[in-house]
């Protein structure tokens, strides 16, 4: 397993596209996360903590995270990982979400926002359907920021919030 580890995980962003890296590189480290989230519109809101870890891959050239926690308070697993690459050919990142513990994958791409932020724009590719989710980084500074997932139920003219995020550095 340490061949796979070793050869997945980077110390640091490939030098040739740090500048790019850098719209999700200032994530690389451990964040402690408080996480709300509802399956719909009308459903009441629930809380979890979670801890959510950021690392260079792949030579330095994406960046992979994985997000830990429980629902129930019994052991913590890891919900699912998201892999980030920068494409250079359509300037933006591409993103892809793989939510294995409850079957939810995404696809979407993402740029800058404002002053600040970073818009992910793309689909949730759940098992009846295809939905269009919006999810956006704000408030960020060196140890905190805010992230927000939106949903469409109506093919992007209407947007509500089914999750958000407070995260605080942790390392």
């Amino acid at each position: 397993m340490s061949d796979f580890v070793s050869g997945l995980v980077a110390d640091a962003p490939d030098p040739s596209l740090a500048a790019e890296l850098d719209l999700f590189g200032r994530f690389v480290g451990s964040w402690r996360v408080q996480n709300r989230y509802r399956s719909s519109l009308d459903e009441e809101w629930t809380s979890a903590a979670r801890t959510w870890i950021f690392s260079w891959v792949l030579g330095g050239r994406a960046i992979q995270d994985v997000i830990i926690g429980s629902d129930r308070g019994d052991d913590q697993v890891a919900a699912g990982t998201t892999v980030r690459a920068y494409d250079p050919r359509i300037g933006a990142w591409r993103v892809n979400w793989f939510g294995t513990l409850h079957a939810n994958y995404g696809a979407l791409i993402a740029r800058a926002h404002g002053g600040d932020g970073i818009r992910q724009d793309g689909v949730d590719f759940r098992a009846d359907r295809d939905v269009p989710i919006r999810w956006n980084f704000s408030d960020i500074t060196a140890d905190s920021f805010t992230w927000d997932g939106w949903s469409s139920a109506d093919g992007g003219e209407t947007w509500w919030l089914e999750q958000h995020m407070e995260a605080v550095r942790q390392s």
